[in-house]
């Protein structure tokens, strides 16, 4: 009944609208679909979440967009969410996913005053990990095409641009630290430090890494599998850093503390190595922070995008232009050099989770949903 009562209003609009809601190039909208389901809470993603087949698909309301995704981005918080550490409230089933970019399949009559059927949109929100999603018309992202390069954007490029805008006081010379910095929000931390003159290091697991990381203009790459960071850091550079993005906790943290300078500053935008565990944590050498950060004038803040929503569409509309301009690159990894092959459909989300705490991707993971075979969408 919702269907037809959305199709009448919106035929005030447009009068083909019956057809474009049930119907979108020949095609019509099934009646059930795949997600991804947190049914227990866990850190272990696989035991955590449950591929189900047969869920309804979503009805818009009427500020709605339904959105039917085509690449979904896999985050190293999926694992927390999972968990239920965001929200210690939360109960299970609820479903998985950040981020997606997709088509407009259906929307309602308030939603249709800014965006049309067939439409290339992006969106952060809850329940990605899934064929279809309703999404908010107020923040979902209109982009010139359906392309992965778009969803790299969203969570991680945002979260790059927004922490070292607002608490990086970056300027010409500085010398700014990157931890896994050929990841998904490292190899934008990377660039933009280069865009405002800075002289960069990064971290990152291999060779083949380090070059990516060079490509991106990084000054110093270092490959921790070949090289000590500590000792580089002593050696290099004595006076130390003057910005850490740092993102992976435990005793990388420690390295960077130690190696920050003078009135130094280290933005802690998450602790990758701590979050397979039941804490979430791993180990830092918390005993000596307040003494090291007083002999140094220094400090340690914390970034999480959600506490800074306000600055959100000025920076998904800046790394936009950037991207559109060429000034930005924006790193995929579909997953193609892994062992069983592209990340394509949501079971290979579970891989794909996997693949990244092997650290073994370049770039942001990304995750294909192809169009059903029996579906032309």
């Amino acid at each position: 009944m919702l269907r037809l009562a959305l199709a009448g209003a919106r035929a005030i609009v447009d009068m083909s609208y019956s057809r474009h809601f049930l119907d979108f190039q020949g095609s019509a909208i099934p009646c059930a679909m795949q997600k991804l389901v947190v049914t227990r809470l866990s850190p272990n993603f696989r035991e955590a979440v449950t591929l189900r087949w047969d869920c309804p698909v979503p009805l818009p309301g009427d500020g709605d967009l339904l959105v039917r995704n085509r690449f979904v981005g896999v985050n190293a918080s999926d694992i927390n969410y999972s968990a239920g550490r965001y929200d210690p409230s939360v109960k299970t089933p609820f479903d998985a996913g950040f981020e997606g970019v997709g088509e407009v399949v259906a929307l309602g009559l308030s939603a249709s005053a800014t965006f049309t059927i067939g439409q290339a949109v992006a969106y952060m929100a809850p329940g990605s990990f899934a064929e279809y999603t309703v999404v908010p018309a107020s923040t979902a992202i209109p982009v010139p095409a359906v392309k992965p390069e778009y969803l790299t954007l969203l969570v991680s490029g945002t979260t790059a641009y927004i922490s070292l805008k607002e608490l990086g006081e970056l300027s010409e010379g500085r010398k700014v630290l990157v931890t896994a910095a050929a990841g998904g929000t490292g190899q934008f931390a990377v660039q933009l430090a280069k865009k405002a003159e800075c002289h960069v290091i990064g971290t990152c697991s291999s060779d083949e890494k380090s070059a990516f990381l060079k490509s991106l203009g990084c000054d110093r790459p270092i490959n921790y599998n070949g090289e000590h960071v500590g000792a580089v850091l002593k050696q290099e550079y004595p006076r130390g850093v003057d910005v850490v993005y740092e993102s992976v906790g435990g005793a990388m943290f420690d390295l960077a503390v130690d190696a920050l300078a003078t009135k130094g500053r280290l933005i802690v935008i998450g602790f990758v190595s701590g979050y397979q565990t039941p804490t979430g944590l791993s180990p830092v050498k918390a005993v000596t922070l307040p003494a090291k950060l007083l002999k140094k004038s220094a400090s340690v803040q914390g970034f999480f995008l959600n506490h800074y929503l306000s600055k959100y569409r000025a920076a998904m509309d800046h790394l936009l232009k950037m991207y559109a301009s060429g000034e930005l690159v924006c790193k995929v990894d579909l997953g193609d050099l892994s062992a069983e092959g592209r990340f394509t459909g949501l079971e290979s989300v579970f891989r794909a989770v996997d693949y990244m705490y092997m650290r073994k991707n370049t770039g942001k993971i990304v995750v294909e949903l192809p169009y059903s075979v029996h579906s032309k969408l």
